[in-house]
């Protein structure tokens, strides 16, 4: 039986990704100090799989703007209207309906993941403390379909301790973002069960973790604690939460696409 799901026919549009990433990167290292760590861990070529940790609203930008490669990153579904969204189409970034069903998104990170490209993922859902203390199975999922490594992405400073969802660091203020070992799992036909993606799941959020504390270790600082009372958005309730032991997590999930989230 062939492997599912198949890779969309659509291309995300890469061109204007590439070609604004210069200018764009320039701009943000005048405006922020901005400290990229561990860039040579990062395969040169082929798919790649990165997966972030979400504590600010620059965490998106800067993950497709400042990473190594190009990323097509998952971006929930509310924020492509207006100009914002215009952009986020125009330099390939996927649109993710984090409430329902959505084949396509999945099927279109199997298609940039085919052609060999980056995608990019948060875990986490949404924004938050950045602790990865939510897990959700997508990116997990990903590296089954597509067998492309998974490389962790640590970023500090993107959000002020107390700052909300939507703040971000003052001009000058420091940003770490601090790129991990890569992790691997094997590819994994159609059908995969249940129990094999949640396994799988669960490694590689061991792995993020583990990571995550040597990158804090690395730069010597802290992520910036919970948001404000009331600020957390709506979150699906998919996914691990809890510790790493897995004693206290949902497991709701596993291998139907309407459950991989990991959208900015």
């Amino acid at each position: 039986m062939s492997d599912l799901p198949r890779p969309s026919t659509h291309h995300p549009r890469r061109a204007p990704l590439r070609a604004l990433r210069p200018v764009l990167g320039t701009g943000i290292r005048r405006w922020w100090d901005m400290h990229l760590h561990g860039t040579g861990l990062v395969p040169a070529t082929g798919p790649v799989i990165f997966a972030s940790n979400h504590a600010g609203w620059l965490d998106g930008p800067l993950l497709a703007m400042m990473s190594p490669r190009p990323v097509h990153a998952l971006t929930k579904l509310e924020m492509f209207g207006g100009r914002l969204g215009a952009f986020l189409t125009a330099t390939g970034q996927i649109p993710l309906d984090r409430f329902s069903a959505d084949p396509r998104a999945i099927k279109t990170c199997v298609r940039v993941l085919a052609d060999g490209g980056a995608i990019g993922i948060f875990p986490e859902g949404t924004r938050g403390a950045g602790e990865l203390e939510v897990f959700h199975h997508g990116a997990a999922y990903l590296a089954l379909v597509s067998g492309a490594p998974v490389v962790p992405v640590t970023q500090v400073g993107t959000r002020l301790p107390g700052g909300g969802t939507s703040s971000i660091p003052p001009r000058g203020s420091r940003i770490d973002m601090v790129y991990g070992e890569a992790w691997h799992t094997t590819r994994t036909p159609w059908p995969r069960t249940r129990e094999h993606t949640l396994a799988t799941s669960a490694l590689l959020w061991d792995h993020l973790r583990q990571q995550q504390s040597r990158a804090l270790a690395l730069v010597g600082r802290d992520l910036p604690g919970p948001l404000p009372p009331g600020d957390a958005e709506t979150e699906p309730d998919t996914g691990f939460v809890g510790h790493s032991d897995h004693s206290d997590h949902q497991d709701t999930a596993a291998d139907n696409p309407a459950d991989q989230q990991g959208a900015s």
